[in-house]
């Protein structure tokens, strides 16, 4: 699914540097690009690694391919699972850079990090010592810091954000973005800790920044900056002895930090960086082209129906889960329990033998005896529902699929869309990504009935 292509980037197209940073500088590009010029910008990260608000400072070879591939990895995954982002693409190997170079949509950002914890350490015990370390936030714990280096980021309280009244690119930020970027940030927290949980490893905490940028005439938040191993702390097997992240580096003695320090610290990078591309690369799943396939492919979901007559219920189920879940191995079946019940019982046969498929969808009309016979001899999850929403037949035949007999156990579900919703939240719990899909949607719908109007 991943729909970034890297893109061919001559140098003599950039323009100025709009902005400069400890670790990074971005680019316009000039006029003459049509393409380019008004919607993008190049992204360069710097071979240099700091901390203490650019107090702590060297000279890091190597460090600016390591970020990059880092945070072009979890920006692809944002991007895929549904997220609003500025990352556009990576820069085509062709280019001069193009291992320490990504495109991005042009943003104005907003001065603040937005800080989301899992674990309590680090810096948030010192403002808090009566807490321990190691509790858990669960909820978690949401902070936000105004980024001013001469003052050290000063903490900002919500009701500070909201009553500074930003101005960012036009956009005056009101109590209704803030709750947004609130949302965002525990759910780019929350994708990519169940990530990372995959392969036993945790993240503790993490920080991100936000951009405002426009497109068709429509101004909308997006998640912007980088996030690399700057931006997190990662400790594999939740031990914090074995942590990976910068905080290697803050943890030195400035006055001791030599050349074998900065190995230590680059090879942690140089892991973070494999991991990350391997994991999250791993993670997003591909459009099969089923016209280039030869056999079989082991589905994810199968849909059996009672009647050839309920095969469009059961395609929008199908559309659902491919488009919007994106669950791309689907099976449709014809078998009736009532009418051909040895043919069922084969086909659960059939489906059986797919560890792949991780729920199956009954669907019958009148008298559904397929659900139950299916239940009662898979020992996956069965999810009957009935091809329609009129009440006035629901009110007859509903009973068939609730009251089963024991030994047995079928979900009942009405409507195409949230039988598709429950088979995605289903695969969900074994699959990071269509988890992560599930969790977008629903962040952007609470997103949009904070910003409703009556």
């Amino acid at each position: 699914f991943n729909n970034s292509i890297d893109l061919e980037i001559s140098k003599s197209n950039l323009g100025e540097i709009l902005i400069e940073g400890k670790t990074k500088q971005v680019y316009s590009f000039k006029s003459s690009d049509t393409k380019h010029h008004d919607h993008h910008v190049y992204v360069l990260s710097k071979d240099r690694i700091t901390a203490g608000d650019g107090v702590k400072s060297h000279q890091l070879v190597g460090k600016s391919i390591l970020s990059t591939q880092t945070n072009c990895a979890i920006f692809e995954y944002l991007n895929a699972i549904g997220i609003r982002t500025h990352f556009v693409s990576r820069v085509a190997e062709s280019n001069t850079d193009y291992k320490r170079s990504f495109i991005a949509k042009r943003c104005s950002m907003i001065p603040i990090e937005w800080v989301c914890r899992r674990i309590a350490t680090g810096s948030f015990l010192k403002r808090h010592p009566h807490v321990p370390e190691g509790y858990r936030f669960a909820p978690l714990k949401l902070e936000t810091f105004f980024k001013d280096d001469a003052n050290h980021d000063p903490f900002w309280s919500e009701e500070t954000l909201i009553g500074a009244k930003m101005n960012i690119g036009g956009m005056v930020i009101t109590a209704e973005h803030v709750q947004e970027m609130f949302q965002i940030t525990k759910l780019v927290f929350e994708v990519l800790e169940r990530a990372w949980q995959t392969v036993n490893h945790s993240l503790i905490d993490m920080k991100i920044e936000f951009g405002v940028c426009e497109e068709n005439g429509i101004k909308q938040i997006v998640v912007a900056d980088v996030i690399d191993n700057d931006s997190w702390r990662l400790w594999p097997n939740g031990e914090k002895r074995l942590m990976l992240d910068k905080q290697v580096y803050r943890n030195m003695d400035n006055s001791k930090i030599d050349e074998d320090a900065l190995n230590l610290v680059k090879a942690n990078f140089e892991i973070v960086a494999e991991r990350t591309q391997k994991l999250f690369n791993s993670l997003i799943p591909i459009r099969p082209d089923m016209t280039k396939i030869e056999g079989v492919i082991a589905p994810t979901v199968a849909i059996v129906v009672g009647s050839p007559s309920d095969k469009e219920y059961a395609l929008k189920i199908k559309d659902t889960l491919m488009n919007r879940y994106k669950i791309y191995v689907v099976d449709i079946h014809v078998s009736s329990a009532h009418k051909s019940t040895q043919k069922t019982l084969e086909l659960a046969a059939q489906i059986q033998q797919w560890p792949s498929c991780k729920v199956v969808v009954a669907i019958a009309g009148m008298s559904n005896g397929l659900g139950p016979v299916l239940a009662a001899n898979l020992p996956i999850p069965v999810i009957s529902t009935p091809p329609t929403t009129d009440v006035s037949i629901l009110q007859t035949d509903i009973w068939s699929s609730l009251r089963i007999p024991s030994g047995m156990s079928t979900a009942t579900v009405i409507g195409a869309d949230n039988t598709a919703i429950m088979c995605a939240q289903i695969v969900g719990t074994s699959d990071a990504f269509i988890w992560s899909t599930i969790r977008t949607l629903q962040t952007y719908q609470v997103i949009r009935l904070i910003h409703s109007r009556i």
